[in-house]
């Protein structure tokens, strides 16, 4: 097996399901998120403070790069905004098998509701950012994804075991 990628919208489980299942699988994890905090020395609200979205766009594409070298048979879990970059959807697929984590927007306004830790969801109506946001990435989701997997109204179990089969055809397909 290769590396397994998750990618989708802030909220929609990324980090939890990755975590799970990298434990079912007994592989390894990463968060870029937090790879690129642990690069960086500063927390991602911080990064987007100080240096803007721009920037912390480059250290995405930087750290996909870096797991390009370095990581095997790992789960990988990336930031939502990730795949907007097309040198990004190019490097995602490169590393690994990837997996959408599709999510409609009411569930996301309502997991992310008292989230006060998201840069881009600051400021008036986060909902009707999370509505444009999620209609304007959906795109990159989908062109970047070997697998969709939708996630709305499942358990985690239930996500985890359609990964699982969706991961044994995905890879027989390959071989």
């Amino acid at each position: 097996m290769s590396n397994i990628i998750l990618i989708g919208f802030m909220g929609s489980g990324k980090t939890t399901i990755g975590r799970r299942l990298s434990y079912r699988l007994k592989q390894t994890m990463t968060d870029t998120d937090k790879l690129i905090e642990k690069q960086q020395n500063l927390s991602i609200p911080e990064l987007f403070e100080r240096y803007g979205e721009s920037r912390f766009r480059e250290l995405e594409t930087e750290s996909i790069k870096y797991l390009l070298r370095t990581a095997r048979n790992e789960v990988v879990s990336t930031g939502g905004g990730m795949p907007i970059r097309p040198e990004n959807r190019t490097l995602l697929r490169e590393l690994g098998c990837v997996i959408f984590l599709r999510v409609r927007a009411e569930t996301i306004i309502e997991r992310l509701k008292n989230d006060t830790t998201r840069p881009l969801l600051r400021g008036d109506n986060p909902a009707l950012k999370i509505t444009s946001m999620l209609e304007e990435r959906n795109p990159a989701y989908l062109e970047t994804a070997d697998i969709v997997i939708d996630v709305d109204d499942k358990t985690f179990d239930m996500i985890l075991s359609e990964i699982e089969e969706a991961l044994e055809k995905y890879e027989a397909t390959r071989n």
